[in-house]
């Protein structure tokens, strides 16, 4: 049987924020030093910067990039970061000696670069709600105080204006530095939130935050009113301690895991009268987990292991496809995601792994230029009449995938059309026809793919074009539009 997709143009359910194509990244093994920042390399910039890197990102549109941390943040003392004489200093995070060259003027110049806004996440471990304030001051306040007249001192006369603000990350977890439990949270969340307000009412606050009933509840009763947001996260293959990844089939059973907390969020958020008010921003995801084991221990390596991160062939048609859908859900829910962050930007995980010579551009970045150039900004209606499945086992039980994972936006500056279409299936090629309200009104249907030979395929230094993106036209006729989609793949059809 076929699968049909009707249309309905007209009817929109939401308008998408651009910030859910938005990026993360960490002092975490090469993200930065030797990822996209390295001194010395015959392709960095005066600053430091890699033009290749910030060429690649310019290229996807980055809206929005969130730093420092992630675990690296709740032991972070900005204040040594600044200025011409840094401090280096002994991450608890990571083990690791931090130089501290790389700091706030140097990441509000990178996110510049590649015309992002800059987003920082805050210090709630170690930190105070002083110091929070202070960064706020330092970045922001144009003459006034201590801070503001550091900066101008550090070379930056005008202030960087930076608007989106998180209190902490993940400090829920026994494994981040300063934990704290649900109600030290609420009021340590509530305090600082006035501080960094009183310094500049108009920026956009963040609290680190879960999908769970209880934390919420303290969270928004104690520190509601201050907020605009709340951030959750998301590493559905996790490898901290094994780095034994998923294969394609499981990781299609992880596509089916991204709305729940979404959802569970969103219905807090409504229960406490936040819908409308209080967004969600997915501020650190990706499909696998960093690498990372040993980190407590005395006498094993826990250096070394991190190398495991940046091996290319960890990058197949799996993490592109999962990625699509997490974006789909995004769009899905655009009523209340309103920002996410992939996680990480460079190496690691990254969409983009960096060499001496060169980049590589890894399967996930293509899925980012498809959805940035290509998908509206409004999300309209569509519904599937039909569409088969396939079965995966997953620790004793079966679970059935649709094949097919489809959203429908429009741009509203000129009504174009554009249809997502993720074809989650291993290795059969799906046959989709759409009807419109509008089939009329366009005279050209344009296909791009991101495409491999492989579910397995994935692109490194010596192959770079495994995986890759692919156009062609589509003849529309008057009963309708009719595609192929290939196996494991991401696809954007564009009506125009």
């Amino acid at each position: 049987m076929k699968t049909t997709v009707d249309i309905n143009s007209n009817r929109i359910l939401g308008n998408r924020n651009e910030m859910i194509y938005g990026h993360f990244i960490e002092h975490f093994h090469r993200q930065i030093y030797g990822g996209l920042y390295d001194p010395g390399n015959s392709l960095s910039d005066d600053e430091g910067f890699r033009t290749d890197v910030i060429e690649a990102l310019t290229n996807i549109n980055i809206p929005i990039v969130r730093w420092p941390g992630g675990c690296f943040v709740s032991n972070y003392p900005w204040k040594d970061g600044v200025g011409k004489y840094r401090v280096p200093f002994f991450d608890k995070a990571w083990r690791v000696e931090e130089s501290n060259q790389f700091g706030t003027d140097e990441f509000v110049s990178f996110s510049k670069k590649i015309g992002a806004e800059p987003y920082i996440c805050t210090n709630a471990g170690t930190g105070s709600s002083e110091d929070m304030s202070d960064w706020v001051e330092y970045c922001n306040l144009k003459d006034q105080g201590k801070w503001a007249n550091l900066r101008a001192e550090n070379g930056h006369r005008d202030p960087f204006h930076v608007k989106y603000w998180s209190i902490g990350n993940e400090n829920y977890g026994d494994w981040e530095m300063g934990a704290k439990d649900l109600k030290e949270w609420g009021r340590f969340v509530r305090e600082s939130a006035k501080m960094m307000k009183r310094v500049d009412p108009s920026i956009e606050l963040f609290a680190a935050s879960i999908s769970d009933l209880d934390w919420n509840l303290n969270l928004l009763r104690e520190a509601g009113k201050y907020l605009d947001w709340i951030s959750i996260h998301g590493y559905w293959d996790t490898l901290n301690e094994s780095n034994e990844l998923s294969d394609y089939e499981t990781c299609m059973t992880y596509t089916l895991e991204i709305e729940p907390p979404i959802l569970k969020t969103k219905h807090i958020l409504g229960s406490l009268g936040y819908l409308g008010k209080i967004r969600i921003a997915f501020d650190e995801w990706n499909l696998r987990g960093w690498h990372h084991p040993h980190v407590n221990s005395a006498t094993e390596d826990y250096l070394s292991p991190r190398d495991k991160n940046d091996l290319n062939a960890s990058y197949t048609m799996a993490d592109a496809v999962f990625t699509a859908c997490f974006l789909n859900q995004c769009l899905k829910h655009c009523d209340v995601v309103g920002m996410a962050n992939f996680s990480p930007t460079v190496n690691t995980r990254g969409a983009i792994f960096t060499h001496p010579d060169g980049i590589v551009l890894r399967s996930t970045y293509f899925v980012f230029e498809l959805f940035t150039k290509y998908m509206g900004d409004q999300v309209i209606d569509s519904w599937v009449s039909y569409s088969d499945s396939f079965t995966v086992e997953k620790e004793g039980n079966a679970i059935d995938i649709p094949s097919l994972d489809i959203v429908a936006t429009k741009q509203e500056k000129d009504s174009q059309v554009s249809i997502s279409i993720v074809n989650r299936h291993p290795d059969q090629a799906k046959e989709v026809t759409f009807r419109t309200n509008q089939l009329s009104s366009f005279n050209q249907a344009k296909l791009y793919s991101v495409l491999a030979d492989s579910k397995d395929a994935y692109n490194d230094v010596e192959h770079p074009n495994e995986v890759s993106i692919d156009e062609k036209q589509i003849p529309i006729k008057d009963d309708g539009l009719t595609i192929n989609v290939a196996p494991h793949s991401v696809n954007v059809l564009v009506l125009r």
